[in-house]
C-alpha cells in the first residue's frame, strides 16, 4: 500500500474501527456461540448444563493459561495433553499403591502429597522440554512433539494400558479427600473453579506486574534484543515450559479426581483446545502479544462450542474439523490484526 493510500481521507477511521473489531473478536465470538446454542439447544442455558460447561471450561483454561505464556515467547507446547495423561496415571498409582521401595513395605501419601508429587512430575517434563529447546537448540515444535510421544508412552507403561479404578483414597493414609479436588465444593462453588480463579490471578500478576512477565513479552517480541538488554532468555523459556507442565499436571489431577479413575489415554488432543483458546483470546502465534484475560474468554468460547456441538448431536469427527477451522481462522485473523496495526501505526507516524 502506498503512502498516498494510507493517508487517503476515510481510510484511517475505517481501519481504526476494523482494528477495534479484530481486538474484540473473542467477545464477539463468545456472544455469537452463546446466542446460537441458546437457540439451537433448548436446555443449553439450564443450571445443570451451565455447571457442566464451567467445569469443561476450567479444564481448557488451565492448559490455555500455560500455553499462553509459551506462545508469547514464540514457542509451542504440543506435549500438554500427554502430560495430562501421564500425571493422571501417576496420581492414580500413588492413590492405589503409594511407592514400593522393594523391602516388603510401601510409602503412602496423603492427598496434598499426592498432588504435590504429580505437579512436580509435570514441572519436570516441562523442564526437559525447556532444556531441549534452550540447551540443545531443538525447535519447540519438535521437542514438544517428541515429548508428546514419550509422555503418552510412559502413561501406558505405568499400567500396561489399563485403567486405575476406584481412586477413593484411604482414610488411614489421609488420601480419602482426593475425590474432593474434582468434585468438592466450597461456598457452593466447585473447588476446581476456586483453583482456576487463583491460577488466573497469579498468572495475570506475573504477566503484567512482575519483571518476569515483562521479560516473557520481551523475549517473544524480539529475542535477540531482549538478550542484548540483559534478559536471561534461557531462564524465561525454562519458566514458561515448566509452568505449562504444571498446568497440565493440575488438569491430570483434577480429571483423575472427578472420574475417580485414571486412564492413560486421558488428555488426547487437549493441546488443540489449549492452542485454540490462547490464539482465539488474542495471543499471537508469532510471539510478543497475549493476555490471560483474553485466553480465559477464548477458553469459554472453545468450551461452549464443544458442549454445544455435543448437545446438538454433532459427530466427534465433525467436532475435530470445526475446532481445526477455529484455530486456522484465529491465526488468520491474528495475522490480519498484526498487518492492520502496522498500517495504522505507519499512518499515524506519517500524519505526525
Amino acid at each position: 500500500m502506498s503512502a498516498a493510500s494510507i493517508d487517503a481521507p476515510g481510510h484511517a477511521p475505517s481501519r481504526a474501527w476494523l482494528l477495534l473489531l479484530l481486538r474484540a473478536r473473542t467477545f464477539v465470538a463468545l456472544i455469537l456461540v452463546l446466542a446460537y446454542f441458546s437457540w439451537a439447544a433448548p436446555n443449553f442455558l439450564s443450571v445443570a448444563n451451565a455447571v457442566l460447561v464451567s467445569k469443561h471450561v476450567a479444564i481448557n483454561a488451565f492448559l490455555a493459561i500455560g500455553m499462553t505464556f509459551v506462545i508469547i515467547t514464540g514457542g509451542i507446547d504440543l506435549s500438554v495433553g500427554s502430560v495430562v495423561g501421564l500425571t493422571g496415571m501417576i496420581t492414580g498409582w500413588l492413590v492405589l499403591h503409594g511407592i514400593d521401595p522393594g523391602f516388603g513395605w510401601s510409602i503412602q501419601f496423603n492427598t496434598f502429597e499426592i498432588a504435590a508429587i504429580a505437579c512436580a512430575c509435570g514441572i519436570l517434563v516441562g523442564a526437559i522440554n525447556g532444556l531441549l529447546i534452550t540447551r540443545f537448540n531443538v525447535a519447540p515444535f519438535i521437542a514438544t512433539l517428541g515429548m508428546l510421544y514419550v509422555a503418552r508412552g510412559a502413561a501406558l507403561l505405568l499400567s500396561d494400558g489399563r485403567t486405575f479404578p476406584n481412586l477413593n483414597g484411604n482414610p488411614e493414609y489421609g488420601s480419602a479427600t482426593f475425590p474432593l479436588i474434582g468434585t468438592g465444593q466450597m461456598l457452593g462453588i466447585p473447588v476446581m473453579i476456586w483453583l482456576l480463579a487463583l491460577t488466573v490471578a497469579l498468572s495475570s500478576y506475573i504477566a503484567h506486574r512482575t519483571r518476569l512477565g515483562r521479560n516473557i513479552y520481551a523475549v517473544g517480541g524480539n529475542e535477540r534484543g531482549a538478550a542484548l538488554s540483559g534478559v536471561n532468555v534461557r531462564r524465561v523459556k525454562m519458566f514458561v515450559y515448566m509452568f505449562s507442565g504444571l498446568m497440565a499436571a493440575l488438569v491430570g489431577i483434577i480429571i483423575a479426581s472427578q472420574l475417580r479413575a485414571s486412564h492413560p489415554a486421558t488428555g488426547e488432543f487437549f493441546e488443540l483446545n489449549a492452542i485454540a483458546a490462547a490464539v482465539l483470546g488474542g495471543t499471537s502465534m508469532s510471539g510478543g502479544r497475549g493476555r490471560i484475560g483474553g485466553t480465559i474468554v477464548g477458553a469459554f468460547v472453545i468450551g461452549i462450542l464443544s458442549d454445544g456441538l455435543i448437545m446438538m448431536g454433532v459427530s466427534s469427527f465433525w467436532q475435530m474439523v470445526i475446532k481445526g477451522l477455529v484455530i486456522i481462522a484465529a491465526v488468520v485473523i491474528d495475522q490480519l490484526q498484526s498487518r492492520l496495526q502496522a498500517r495504522v501505526a505507519l499512518a499515524q507516524e506519517a500524519a505526525g
